[in-house]
């Protein structure tokens, strides 16, 4: 395993958050992070060492994830009557207070909540809100989605309204 195969798999929980969130199922999110290491394996010539790979990997992953849609978006035989759509599974639970169990179903409610405002968000919002909570900067960010640095301000002001006002009941 190279060196750089080894280094991108410390990024595999955040690949797979944002893949869940852009397929909105768990099979499809596994997918396509494999399908996004393969490429980056495939491409490792072409990253430049000292740059973000997180960044990179990310890029990778979206770029995969537009291929994949346009694709199926094209193909008669994607979709109709007989679609199973599988039901995503919830966000893992922290270990701090573990046990206690209406702290558990309060969790399980709130991440419900969230998780569904944040699906109500466009494809483009989505990203940007998730690579921003992966601590991504706005010029990371606007490289992994290939547009300029203010427009990455402007989705991520608006993504953040956009959930503010779906989930304003929490902030009473």
């Amino acid at each position: 395993m190279s060196v750089l195969a080894e280094q991108a798999l410390a990024y595999v929980d955040a690949l797979h958050n944002l893949a869940r969130y852009l397929t909105g199922n768990e099979t499809d999110a596994e997918d396509l992070v494999q399908e996004a290491y393969a490429r980056a394996l495939r491409a490792e010539h072409q990253f430049a060492p000292g740059t973000n790979l997180k960044a990179w990997l990310f890029r990778i992953l979206r770029n995969t994830f537009l291929s994949s849609y346009r694709r199926q978006r094209n193909d008669p035989t994607v979709g109709g009557l007989d679609t199973v759509i599988a039901q995503a599974e919830g966000p893992g639970t922290s270990d701090w207070l573990l046990g206690d169990v209406e702290l558990d179903r309060l969790r399980k409610v709130v991440a419900d909540e969230i998780e569904a405002a944040l699906m109500t968000l466009s494809e483009e919002s989505r990203t940007v809100i998730l690579l921003d909570l992966e601590g991504l900067t706005e010029v990371e960010v606007a490289d992994v989605v290939g547009c300029a640095v203010g427009t990455v301000k402007s989705r991520l002001a608006r993504a953040r309204a956009a959930l503010r006002h779906k989930l304003k009941d929490y902030a009473r």
